[in-house]
């Protein structure tokens, strides 16, 4: 099996942001609403006063005043389906994995669309309060031994260090820069920050 992080390896750029963006765009009063919410947050977060999760919450909370979240997915990847980098399409096989931080309700519609399975962060789609941590870092190597506890990783692909833990259990593990990939060592993320 080969395991795929998601934003900016697979698909170019940041998948929450640009569902930010395409959401604000149709909705610019939801986001007036919680502009003061968001800047908030992102200040505790850059102090080191909330945890991730709590910052994120605050940044999902746009979700509560929007009409349709499942439209909103959905006609988001209707547009950006096009992101996704046609040297993991070539590559593709349906016993890849996805694992993200981008919350589930917005990957699950993309990843059906490709056949393969996900691993991501439980968001409430309705209200974006979490079910349980960021699927990141450490937290990504629990996530997939809980759905996978003997699966052995033939390849495992990644734009960031943060993944480390994950690059770990694979037989190889390759770093991802734009459409630039290359074998990723731990020395060489030590050497590249």
């Amino acid at each position: 099996m080969n395991v795929y992080d998601f934003d900016k390896t697979i698909y170019d750029g940041d998948s929450t942001v640009h569902f930010w963006l395409f959401c604000s765009r149709r909705h610019p009063g939801v986001f007036v609403r919680c502009l003061p919410r968001l800047m908030k947050g992102a200040v505790l977060y850059a102090f080191g006063r909330i945890p991730k999760e709590d910052w994120k919450e605050r940044f999902f909370s746009f979700l509560n005043y929007l009409p349709s979240n499942e439209i909103m997915v959905s006609s988001f990847w209707e547009i950006h389906f096009a992101k996704i980098k046609k040297w993991y399409l070539d590559q593709k096989q349906d016993s890849d994995v996805i694992i993200s931080a981008s919350p589930v309700f917005l990957l699950e519609p993309v990843s059906k669309r490709l056949g393969v399975s996900l691993i991501a962060t439980e968001v409430d789609p309705r209200t974006g309060r979490f079910s349980g941590r960021n699927c990141s870092g450490g937290e990504k190597v629990m996530r997939f031994r809980q759905v996978y506890p003997d699966a052995r990783i033939d390849e495992f692909y990644s734009d960031s260090k943060k993944d480390l833990p994950m690059a770990g259990l694979a037989a190889q593990a390759f770093f991802v820069r734009g459409n630039e990939i290359r074998p990723w060592t731990p020395e060489e993320i030590r050497q590249t920050q």
